[in-house]
């Protein structure tokens, strides 16, 4: 492809069915490869709030925004200390998804994911649409070069903002150096993504056990998290048992969102269902995507 081509999705992937694929298997009889996905981001106090929990009286889009800034920090001053204490009971490996800014805006939940070494997955530099940054690739860079300077290495996935990308994304993630991205939620079995240079991975995410989606967009009550978690996952298991076919499952959670006081005892009910299936496994977002590099011929 070239370098100044306007690539369209649709150029990306060829369409390819799920049925009639070759299996993929897991390990140790596994048919479910769970990723648990906390995103850790910094929202600027002089800019519009990437979200709201509160629309101001008078309308209009205050500056600042205490109201729903100070409603993100508490994620991070409170919450995620809450939900870390209920993923550390449950022994699993987490992935941090994090703003490159975030890393030291929040030191010591950078430290806390170091100790329990947690894969480290860009997220943009800040928690902006990839669409409106000024210089996509150097925002790519910044954010592969904060990581690299804590955890010691470059980290190997993506997650856009809000899953946002421009047409470039995919081939600047290739050329600076990342494996895989997640924001084609379009299947639930990696996939391969055609760039300018070599193929990308995309390791499946989830629009729907999100609890941005359930929590804030959809309305739901705290206990839809449990109920769509254990609903996802069993049919995920009967698809791979249907097909002997592995499937993945990705649970995100926002600290500001999900470790709220009256919401966190359903992430740790979901969490326990799927734990209690002998058929499912635990991976990080690197992990996924090496057993599938594994399980697939080379291009």
């Amino acid at each position: 492809m070239p370098s100044n081509a306007r690539i369209r999705p649709s150029e990306r992937i060829d369409y390819d069915p799920i049925e009639g694929r070759r299996a993929l298997q897991l390990p140790g009889g596994a048919r479910v490869a769970v990723w648990l996905i906390v995103n850790i981001e910094e929202w600027s106090d002089s800019e519009p709030m990437p979200r709201t929990v509160l629309s101001p009286p008078a309308g209009g889009v205050p500056s600042p925004d205490v109201p729903n800034w100070a409603w993100h920090e508490y994620g991070n001053r409170v919450g995620f200390w809450r939900m870390l204490r209920v993923i550390d009971r449950h022994e699993i490996p987490a992935v941090l998804a994090v703003n490159g800014s975030a890393i030291s805006a929040y030191p010591q939940i950078t430290e806390a994911a170091l100790q329990r070494r947690w894969e480290f997955m860009g997220h943009g530099f800040t928690q902006k649409n990839m669409q409106k940054v000024p210089d996509e690739r150097l925002d790519i860079q910044r954010t592969r070069d904060a990581i690299t300077a804590i955890v010691g290495k470059p980290p190997r996935g993506w997650l856009g903002p809000g899953l946002t990308e421009t047409w470039e994304t995919p081939d600047l993630l290739v050329e600076e150096g990342y494996a895989y991205v997640c924001d084609w939620v379009l299947d639930d079995q990696p996939t391969q993504l055609r760039t300018r240079t070599t193929p990308i991975v995309n390791v499946p995410y989830t629009q729907e056990c999100n609890d941005v989606a359930m929590m804030l967009i959809q309305h739901h009550s705290a206990e839809e998290y449990r109920r769509r978690a254990a609903d996802q996952f069993d049919q995920l298991l009967a698809d791979a048992r249907a097909d002997d076919s592995a499937r993945v499952m990705a649970l995100v959670v926002h600290p500001y969102i999900m470790a709220a006081p009256h919401r966190l005892k359903y992430l740790d009910q979901a969490l326990e269902y799927i734990r209690s299936h002998a058929e499912a496994t635990f991976l990080t977002g690197e992990q996924i995507h090496d057993w599938y590099q594994g399980q697939t011929p080379s291009e």
